[in-house]
């Protein structure tokens, strides 16, 4: 299939951005799933019997979907109840989303039970977890095969019942920060977030005027705001990446009123200079304009960084030298199931009698771009569910050819960041490859063996390490530089 044909639709190298959306979104959606390691001796005291709140989701000032929050509560044990649904406009079609949780307490309020749900076109997930003191052991299951692990936090997880009011016992001065570990259910990860109060604030919400309490909250670089009452309940909150919670009726929250503008398009990034030949040139050179709380990888391969500049070169170009790969570049994970035997048997099959590192890579590149039908998925990729799928983006591209070379002993890693389409850089993922001449870049999205040079690469990692690209959404700036090096 030739390039234009298969790329006639510019939707693998804007992908990247649909997984960091939905990550936040189920940040926000779990804002109270999940309390944080704050201190929590006090006595709480929860009403008995049936309690429901629901938030209108908001992009772009139009109310796309609803969060509704239900407490049940006895004697015997408390459960909280989320479901979610939003419509999202993704190149040109409505893509209905719906996440549930259900998280179950003792009457102390510690976690202790919790299941979540995400289903999308194209993609379902379920997962369930117990918590045992700090250790928490869940599965999460696709369809396609049962993922296992377990993750540990600093302090057992506790369910905060009056919304976040734990925050305002806190009795924080102006500026004043805590830093707090949490757990997120989508990516099924620990993370730990830095909050701070910014004092009371009046706010104007559909021609109302709230005063409000305002805090700053800043999780994996995303900067994400929101305001309580005096009781605690959130009245509003928003993220870096245009999504915005507000609470509301019942019967407003559930009018959704359309699915908004491209999710996609809305984040592209323009850039100013003039860009060489991608393909002949031997290095580019861009200075970028960063937000200043992003915690980056630019530096590293066949990048440098200095400054505010990065400079790209060209593998085929320019002799890199060792690459230093670690352990993890060949290891297993959860979500690259590179030991697994469907995995191993069809990588070895790929790869035939090739034994030099170049042969094997090309021929995974080609096997992984002529196989997947290419559209987006609204899901966390993992190797095994894409290849029974055989459908994805640019993130199931990248997890399933690190999959693939992992398992024919090839260090491998998945990078992202941006890359250049009509005009405008665009959020994308793709891989490099540990060779004797250095780290390759692999494309197989597009097939390009090395990536062109319009690949800047921000995150090394899996899907917990990308949400980092968050908070570049609306706070990147790319300048193009003349004096190239020679």
């Amino acid at each position: 299939m030739p390039l234009s044909a298969a790329f006639s639709r510019p939707l693998l190298w804007r992908s990247l951005v649909i997984l960091t959306w939905l990550v936040l979104l189920a940040v926000l959606f779990s804002r109270d799933f999940f309390i944080r390691a704050v201190d929590l001796r006090e006595e709480q005291i929860v009403a008995r019997g049936r309690q429901e709140s629901y938030m209108g989701v908001y992009l772009k000032k139009q109310r796309i979907g609803y969060v509704m929050t239900r407490i049940q509560a006895d004697e015997d044990v408390v459960e909280v109840t989320q479901e979610g649904i939003l419509h999202l406009q993704i190149l040109g079609e409505n893509h209905p989303i719906r996440m549930a949780g259900t998280a179950k307490l003792s009457p102390s309020f510690p976690l202790e039970s919790f299941a979540f749900s995400l289903t999308s076109p194209f993609y379902s997930m379920q997962s369930h977890g117990r918590v045992n003191g700090t250790t928490i052991d869940f599965s999460m299951d696709s369809g396609k095969g049962l993922i296992t692990d377990r993750i540990s936090l600093e302090r057992p997880p506790y369910f905060a019942m009056n919304q976040r009011g734990h925050l305002l016992k806190l009795n924080l001065e102006k500026g004043e920060k805590i830093r707090l570990p949490s757990f997120d259910p989508l990516t099924l990860s620990g993370k730990e977030s830095i909050i701070t109060y910014q004092g009371r604030e009046k706010i104007l919400i559909k021609r109302v005027v709230y005063d409000l309490h305002h805090f700053q909250e800043l999780v994996s670089g995303i900067r994400v705001n929101f305001w309580l009452d005096d009781s605690g309940k959130v009245i509003k909150e928003e993220s870096a990446a245009g999504f915005v919670f507000l609470a509301e009726p019942k019967f407003k929250a559930m009018d959704i009123e359309d699915s908004g503008d491209d999710l996609l398009a809305s984040v592209a990034v323009d850039y100013q200079g003039r860009l060489p030949n991608l393909t002949t040139s031997a290095a580019v050179r861009y200075r970028l304009g960063l937000p200043e709380e992003g915690i980056f990888d630019l530096d590293g391969g066949r990048q440098e960084f200095a400054g505010t500049i990065v400079t790209v070169r060209n593998e085929e170009k320019t002799d890199l030298g060792s690459c230093g790969a670690e352990a993890k570049d060949l290891a297993a994970t959860t979500y690259v199931q590179s030991e697994a035997p469907a995995i191993t048997s069809l990588a070895a099959e790929i790869i035939g009698s090739h034994q030099e590192p170049l042969a094997k890579i090309l021929a995974l590149t080609a096997w992984v771009y002529d196989n997947l039908d290419k559209r987006p998925v609204i899901g966390l990729p993992d190797a095994l569910t894409t290849l029974a799928s055989r459908q994805g983006d640019c993130n199931e591209h990248a997890v399933l050819f690190a999959a693939l070379a992992r398992a024919v002993h090839l260090p491998t890693r998945i990078a992202a960041g941006v890359m250049l389409h009509e005009g405008r850089f665009y959020y994308h993922a793709w891989n490099e490859v540990c060779t004797p001449q250095g780290w390759l870049s692999v494309d197989s999205s597009r097939n390009q063996l090395p990536a062109d040079l319009s690949h800047i690469r921000f995150v090394i990692g899996e899907t917990s390490e990308q949400l980092r690209i968050g908070s570049l959404l609306g706070n990147l700036e790319i300048t193009v530089l003349d004096d190239l090096p020679k």
